[in-house]
């Protein structure tokens, strides 16, 4: 057992994945892998894949680590421009190597103690940048779905009126959430999973723009009342999935603060905008939120995953699980800030701050900013140059670095299927209004003006042939 972990045969090993891993960079970074998305079934992969596995070795890690990049979606090609990951930054990565070796749990103190500080600094900064004061506080989570169930639950919790953590749901309590209908999934999700049923998302219609605004948020909170519900959050996007929409969060602020409502805001990809001089000001009013969720595996660059909890009354971040195992802490959750596992989903997570850390410590905050600017600054040429084509259509103006159109001679669908198929770009499509379009986010660094025009370029030439489209997508 000794032997397996022989420092000198990890510095070896070592040494042969990093060359590996080097060299698929330098190919996915400069254009050169021709299929971004290998166009294979599942059913076809699945066949590549063994699982009789060896009773003795038989197989080397280096052969593994190949053929996994070989069949992988290639997120460091410029040609990717399709969901809401990044292509992460060398230094996260090494980072994370860094971090898997170690393997320091961040929610019991004793059993992550670097890493655990690292991510109380991250949430200061990041707190910061929303406009919070040093009362703030938060954490570290697996996910924005994980992220905004928490900060849900933290509403729950202050706003239900008794403590339904410990006395359970009352049938003559029901309760209700204003979402917008462009509000991600998990939302809803997160609601139904408290128990609350379907009934206690009430949902917000959104203008031209996929925006909420004050008149409908007041008609469908007016309508859960009449129903006898009992409205106790709202929550707003600040970059909606589908379009990239930011809601009007001083508006909001106001009319949550008339009502005595919990202001949750699922910044999940658009609070990163914080650190852009640009671009801040899309979130003006964030900081009037009870509660924020900003994921850093989308527009910061990180490998995921890594979503930040950020609560304006930090002792609200408490709020979602009074709990006690004495076989974990000594004393009460506020006396022990340090030990997190009494504020989050997980027992166990990993070192997740500290690709975050180093990337903002060697990189510095100047390159995030000049990246997420020029990623929104790129989608809005890419808007232009989608207006100046006759025969293409912008589905809304963009407000970040997504954007959906479509093309007037293809059905959107089919010219999913076919690029899929050729591998040549990963994008992706979305329903709005009941017409479908293609969706990119603009993601890659490497991404440029000409990328776009190429990608224009593909969708006139292609020939859509449906029946040979692959069943994956």
């Amino acid at each position: 057992m000794k032997d397996i972990y022989n420092p000198e045969t990890f510095r070896e090993q070592g040494y042969k994945i990093i060359d590996i891993l080097t060299d698929y960079l330098e190919k996915a970074t400069s254009g050169d892998i021709e299929e971004v998305l290998p166009p294979i079934t599942p059913d076809e992969m699945l066949t590549k894949w063994s699982g009789e596995f060896p009773q003795k070795p038989t197989h080397n890690t280096e052969d593994i680590i190949k053929k996994v990049i070989g069949l992988s979606n290639h997120l460091h090609s410029p040609r990717y421009i399709g969901h809401q990951v990044s292509a992460p930054l060398p230094n996260a990565i090494l980072s994370t190597l860094a971090s898997s070796l170690l393997n320091n749990g961040c929610t019991i103190y004793e059993m992550g103690p670097a890493g655990t500080i690292i991510e109380k600094r991250i949430i200061q900064w990041m707190a910061k940048l929303i406009g919070y004061d040093d009362t703030s506080d938060g954490f570290l989570t697996s996910g924005g779905t994980l992220g905004n169930l928490t900060a849900l639950l933290a509403a729950r919790q202050a706003k239900a009126g008794y403590d339904i953590w410990s006395e359970g749901t009352k049938e003559d309590n029901k309760l209700a959430f204003l979402v917008s209908a462009q509000t991600h999934y998990c939302a809803k999700r997160a609601i139904q999973i408290m128990g609350l049923g379907e009934k206690a998302v009430v949902s917000v219609e959104t203008d031209e723009n996929y925006r909420m605004t004050i008149p409908a948020i007041q008609e469908a909170y007016n309508s859960a009342v009449k129903s006898g519900r009992k409205v106790i959050a709202l929550v707003a996007n600040a970059g909606s999935t589908a379009t990239g929409s930011h809601d009007p969060l001083e508006e909001i602020a106001d009319f949550c603060q008339k009502h005595d409502l919990w202001l949750h805001i699922d910044g999940a990809h658009g609070a990163s905008a914080l650190v852009s001089e640009k671009y801040r000001s899309l979130l003006k009013g964030i900081e009037h939120a009870d509660s924020v969720v900003w994921d850093a595996h989308k527009m910061m660059l990180m490998p995921a995953l890594i979503t930040a909890v950020i609560f304006k009354n930090g002792k609200n971040s408490y709020e979602a699980f009074s709990q006690k195992a004495s076989y974990l802490f000594e004393k009460e959750a506020r006396e022990e800030w340090y030990n997190l596992a009494q504020r989050t989903m997980e027992c166990t997570k990993g070192m997740m701050g500290l690709k975050l850390y180093v990337s903002l410590m060697t990189y510095g905050t100047e390159f995030f900013d000049d990246y997420i600017t020029r990623m929104y600054d790129l989608t809005k040429k890419f808007a232009d140059m989608i207006k100046n084509s006759p025969d293409f259509e912008l589905a809304v103006e963009p407000q970040s670095n997504i954007i959906c159109f479509r093309y007037l001679h293809k059905d959107s669908s089919d010219i999913k299927k076919e690029i899929l198929t050729k591998g040549s770009f990963y994008l992706v499509q979305t329903k709005l209004k009941d017409e479908t379009y293609l969706r990119c986010t603009i993601i890659n660094p490497l991404t440029t003006e000409q990328t776009l025009l190429d990608l224009m370029q593909e969708i006139r030439s292609l020939q859509i042939f449906s029946t040979a489209s692959p069943s994956f997508v």
